[in-house]
């Protein structure tokens, strides 16, 4: 079987890589919930919502990781240590993330539930799943990780920009998959889907010291590779 141009340029190794950090990117909660609520809640051209919502986050995963890439790109041809600060800036983010929700594991918390906002609808389905995206997006670190293993590989900006909109798409793949099963399946994904929703978006989130000690030591790992040389 031939292989595609963007494989012959970019190397097996390195797109498989990228596209199994696109795929542990597209578990995103913040984009599946939107979804979940849009197949329960939306009455009026539920179909057109989901679909345009999916599209304003698919535009912001490729706008801002092009920018991003492209950033990355002058500051490593410029600067010698430009790709280095690019990796330990991913990390440091992740790290405190991490540490954040470590401390918040230390006492209960009352789960707030999550609905969609008034002023949502068709037409304004894609500005929110650009907020929503992008309010996300700093703590998508396989999406920066990807980015930065592009740079260090020296990938031509055509081909860059080729896998990033690859990333997007497969960002948004659970979300697509959804949609397919809600409309499919009707009242019988519904029912699930509200289960499941009230199970993680009521009730309370109890102290666990454990869950902390795991959340700092990984914190702690990561902010080793942060630092490291």
């Amino acid at each position: 079987m031939a292989e595609s141009p963007v494989h012959q340029m970019i190397g097996g190794g390195l797109l498989v890589g990228i596209v199994g950090l696109a795929l542990a990117d597209s578990l995103n909660p913040a984009t599946i919930v939107v979804i979940t609520l849009i197949l329960l809640t939306v009455r009026h051209r539920p179909v057109g919502s989901a679909v345009t919502f999916v599209l304003g986050a698919m535009s912001t995963v490729f706008v801002l990781g092009t920018a991003i890439f492209l950033g990355a790109s002058a500051a490593a041809d410029a600067v010698g240590e430009g790709l280095i600060w690019l990796r330990r800036t991913v990390f440091l983010i992740a790290a405190i993330t991490l540490a954040v929700a470590g401390f918040r594991r230390f006492k209960d918390r009352e789960r707030k539930g999550v609905e969609l906002p008034r002023w949502f609808g068709v037409w304004t389905a894609f500005p929110l799943g650009i907020l929503i995206t992008g309010a996300d997006l700093p703590n998508a670190f396989p999406y920066f990780i990807a980015i930065e293993r592009m740079v260090a590989a020296d990938v031509d900006v055509p081909v860059g920009l080729s896998v990033l909109a690859g990333y997007a798409l497969v960002y948004c793949i659970p979300c697509l998959v959804l949609l397919a099963f809600g409309l499919a399946h009707g009242d019988k994904v519904r029912t699930r889907l509200r289960s499941v929703l009230d199970r993680f978006s009521t009730g309370i989130i109890e102290r666990s010291v454990p869950a902390a000690l795991i959340l700092f030591a990984l914190a702690a790992a990561v902010l080793t590779l942060a630092l490291w040389p």
